[in-house]
C-alpha cells in the first residue's frame, strides 16, 4: 500500500514521505504535520488556486478545517491558455508561468482546487498520478466534471451529481479562534472608534455587477450618516472597489469617526471581522458575505446596480436563512447561528476519503 492514504479515526494519514509545509498566505501559519498513532506522516497536500484571496481563502479554509498541513501553490498562467476555456488547454502544466508556484512531483495524494484557472491544472495532476491524487474542486469546475473526486458548491449553483457537496454558501477560513486573535491583535488599530462599531466589506465590479458611481456616493452618504448617529464606521475597500471610490469614501467620512484601510501593513480584515458589532458587506461577493456571516453578528447585505439569477438565489436564501438582511440605512439587531458549511464539507471530505480507503482495501 505505498503511498496509499490510511484514516484512524479523525487523523488522515499516508504512508508517503512529505515535504516542509509551506506558509499559506498572509497572516496563516499552517496546521502542524500531523501523524497517527503508528508515526505515519500525514499526507502530502496541496491547496491550488490563481491568486485571488477570495479563491485562496476557501482552498485554504478547507485544508485548516481538515487540521491538516499543506503546501499553497498560487498559480499564474501564461498566454494564451489564461484566455481559453480549460478544454482547450493542451499540456496544462506548460501553461503555468515562472512567477507562481510549479506543480511536479512529488504528487499530493490531496488536491483542494479552486477557480476556472485551477481546473486543468487540477486534472493534469491527477492524471499524472495516475488518479491517485484526491482531487476537491471548489466551486463548480463545469469542466471535467467527472474526473472530480468531490465537488463543493453552494446551493445556488445550479451543478448537482453524487461527487457534488452542496453547501449554503461559501467555504472560507472564519473560525471563532481566528476572529479572537485578529481582535486581540488589531484592538489598538480602532480604540479611537465609539461603539457600536460597523464594519464595511466593499467589493465592486465584477462579471454581473457595477459599483457605480451614483450608488456608491449614495451609500457613502449613508456611512457618514450612521457615524453621525454615533457608531464607529471601518472599512475595508478590496481592489475591486477602486481608487476613486475610495477617495470619495475619504471624502464623505472625513472628520467623522471612521477608520479606512489603506492597504498597507497587515490585513485586519479578521481583526474588523472580530471587533464588529455588524457587518456590512456589498452584494458582489459570495465569499465575503459568507465570512461575514461566519461571526454570528447582524449582516447587511448592500445591493449594487446589476446581478444575477445565480446571485439572486444565493441572497434569498441568505435570508430566509435568517442569516442576513438587506441594508436600508438603518443598522438592525438579530441573532442566527452561523453556517457552518466549511466544517460541514471537511467533515464530508473525511467521509469519502475513508471510503476510497476501503474500497482499496
Amino acid at each position: 500500500m505505498s503511498g496509499a492514504i490510511v484514516l484512524q479515526g479523525n487523523i488522515i494519514a499516508s504512508r508517503a514521505a512529505q515535504p516542509a509545509c509551506k506558509r499559506g498566505g498572509p497572516g496563516l501559519t499552517p496546521a502542524p504535520r500531523q501523524g497517527n498513532e503508528a508515526g505515519m506522516a500525514a499526507p502530502r497536500v496541496w491547496v491550488v488556486h490563481d491568486g485571488k484571496i477570495g479563491m485562496a481563502n476557501q482552498v485554504i479554509g478547507l485544508a485548516e478545517a481538515l487540521g491538516l498541513s499543506f503546501s499553497e501553490k498560487r498559480l499564474v498562467i501564461r498566454a494564451p491558455w489564461r484566455h481559453l476555456t480549460p478544454a482547450l488547454w493542451l499540456q496544462p502544466l506548460r501553461a503555468l508561468d515562472a512567477a507562481g508556484d510549479r506543480l511536479a512531483p512529488p504528487w499530493p495524494e490531496i488536491l483542494i482546487a479552486c477557480g476556472r484557472l485551477a481546473t486543468a491544472p487540477a486534472l493534469a495532476v491527477k492524471r499524472a498520478s495516475g488518479g491517485r491524487v484526491f482531487w476537491i474542486q471548489v466551486q463548480d469546475p463545469r469542466f471535467a466534471r467527472r474526473e472530480v473526486d468531490l465537488m463543493i458548491v453552494p446551493a445556488h449553483d445550479p451543478a448537482r451529481g453524487e461527487n457534488v457537496f452542496r453547501t449554503l454558501g461559501a467555504v472560507h477560513r472564519v473560525t471563532p479562534a481566528l476572529l479572537a486573535e485578529g481582535a486581540r491583535r488589531f484592538a489598538p488599530l480602532l480604540a479611537g472608534l465609539p461603539r457600536p462599531l460597523v464594519t464595511v466589506l466593499l467589493g465592486g465590479d465584477n462579471r454581473v455587477y457595477r459599483l457605480t458611481r451614483a450608488r456608491f456616493a449614495a451609500f457613502a452618504d449613508q456611512l457618514a450618516a450612521l457615524a453621525r448617529a454615533g457608531y464607529g464606521i471601518a472599512v475595508t475597500p478590496s481592489r475591486r472597489t477602486g481608487a476613486e471610490n475610495v477617495q470619495l469614501l475619504r471624502e464623505r467620512l472625513a472628520g467623522l469617526p471612521a477608520f479606512i484601510w489603506e492597504g498597507n501593513g497587515d490585513n485586519p480584515y479578521f481583526g474588523l471581522l472580530g471587533l464588529a458589532d455588524a457587518v456590512l458587506a456589498t452584494a458582489d461577493s459570495v465569499s465575503m458575505v459568507s465570512e461575514a456571516a461566519a461571526t454570528g453578528k447582524p449582516v447587511h447585505v448592500v445591493d449594487l446596480d446589476g446581478g444575477s439569477d445565480k446571485f439572486a438565489r444565493f441572497h434569498e436564501a441568505m435570508r430566509a436563512a435568517g442569516v442576513t438582511r438587506r441594508f436600508t440605512g438603518a443598522i438592525e439587531s438579530w441573532r442566527y447561528a452561523p453556517p457552518d458549511d466549511t466544517a460541514r464539507a471537511a467533515a464530508e471530505i473525511r467521509r469519502r476519503l475513508a471510503l476510497r480507503v476501503a474500497e482499496v482495501a
